[in-house]
């Protein structure tokens, strides 16, 4: 009879509706909200700008120049700022660089220190813009050019240090905000992605866990129907407990494919050994089963009895075997399954488009432990199948235990 699995505990949590930023709903996305920072971190600076200009009685024809450089310095700082900026044509980047750099110094010579730190910006745009070497070296320069203003005014030492540290200050606070935006939207991009991939994976593992479960069970419901067929002439009494034991395999079945749904299933080697002996002995098979692997890891169990389920499935479909010999073994550092048939099919392929991917499914198992699959044909008409997975808990549990047993059916 089919063996007994139990949901693990391991599943996907369904939680409530959230936006970009993973917050609840109302607030503005990720993505959206970096942007924002940064923008209104720029009218912020350049409207402190605007404000030092028309509190400094400058003319009309001052300030409305005043205002078009600004107008002008902010349309090429948020054109430096947007995403994907720094892939642009270096020609570009230089022609964009030095119109900003015009609208940063020109003004200087009409408005000195009011003109504030606009330096600032064109010094994260060089450091946005340009390769780092350049970039830092440049900014540096920019700077130190803003000594220039201070001293023609005649201003004190602390002012002109001012000056210079507030254009890089300005500097590095345009580069990190920029740069902060672009890794927000880089990460949600991110998580999007991740999301798409956990899907797949979700829908590999589902697919995955419906061809070794029901290829094993209608395989055996099929030879169980076989077998009730001929018995039922002359042996009733067999026949009906046959039939039991199909209605038993097939509710278990319906609740393998549930429990496929809800998660991954823990299976037990010894339980499908015993479910291996009942069906290749109902198929004439003559199963020599020896397990001397001691306690074995729950996944580690898991995966074992996997094989083993796919081996027996192919036995009943892929052969005309009589004798098949099953052995769990933990030795060298390593455990070790190892199942042999003979009536192996001499250069055997399933012609079906559906033919099934099972020994697959089974090396990307095995694979999650560092394991490996071997599968060979003898000239001798066998077939051997062998699954070796690194002995993790050492030798100490290697003892013939409650996992050492040995039969033959």
């Amino acid at each position: 009879m089919l063996s007994r699995h139990r949901v693990s505990p391991e599943r996907a949590e369904t939680s409530r509706p959230r936006d970009e930023t993973g917050a609840a709903q109302g607030h503005f996305p990720a993505p959206r909200l970096g942007r924002f920072v940064l923008t209104a971190a720029l009218l912020c600076y350049f409207s402190v700008t605007l404000l030092n200009i028309l509190s400094s009685h400058n003319s009309v024809a001052e300030v409305a120049a005043a205002t078009l450089c600004l107008l002008g310095l902010l349309g090429l700082q948020l054109l430096h700022s947007r995403p994907g900026a720094q892939l642009a044509p270096a020609r570009v980047k230089a022609l964009t660089l030095c119109v900003q750099a015009l609208l940063t110094y020109l003004p200087l010579l009409v408005f000195r220190t009011q003109w504030g730190s606009m330096a600032g910006f064109l010094a994260g745009s060089l450091l946005l813009l340009l390769p780092p070497v350049s970039a830092w070296s440049l900014y540096a320069v920019v700077g130190a050019s803003m000594l220039a203003p201070p001293l023609l005014a005649d201003l004190p030492v602390v002012e002109t240090f001012y000056y210079v540290q507030s254009t890089l200050l300005t500097g590095l606070v345009v580069f990190g905000l920029t740069r902060l935006a672009d890794l927000i939207r880089v990460l949600h991009e991110t998580r999007g992605e991740l999301t798409r991939v956990a899907v797949t994976q979700e829908r590999l593992r589902f697919a995955r866990d419906l061809h070794d479960l029901l290829g094993y069970s209608l395989s055996a419901i099929t030879l169980k129907g076989e077998l009730i067929h001929r018995l039922l002439p002359a042996h009733p009494v067999r026949a009906k407990a046959e039939v039991e034991d199909v209605l038993t395999m097939s509710r278990q079945s319906l609740a393998d494919v549930r429990s496929v749904a809800s998660g991954y299933r823990d299976m037990s080697l010894e339980e499908e050994i015993s479910s291996a002996e009942s069906v290749l002995n109902a198929a004439d098979v003559r199963v020599v089963a020896r397990v001397r692997t001691g306690p074995l890891e729950r996944e580690m169990d898991t995966v074992f009895a996997t094989v083993l389920r796919e081996a027996v499935t192919n036995v009943l479909r892929h052969s005309s075997a009589t004798h098949c010999e099953i052995a769990a073994e933990r030795s060298a550092g390593q455990v070790r399954l190892t199942i042999v048939n003979d009536g192996a099919a001499s250069g055997y392929r399933d012609p079906s488009p559906h033919s099934g991917s099972g020994l697959g499914n089974l090396q990307t198992r095995l694979g999650a432990f560092d394991g490996e699959l071997t599968a060979a044909q003898g000239a001798d008409g066998t077939f051997r199948l062998i699954a070796r997975v690194p002995d993790r808990e050492g030798p100490d549990t290697a003892a013939i235990g409650p996992s050492g047993i040995e039969s033959a059916a």
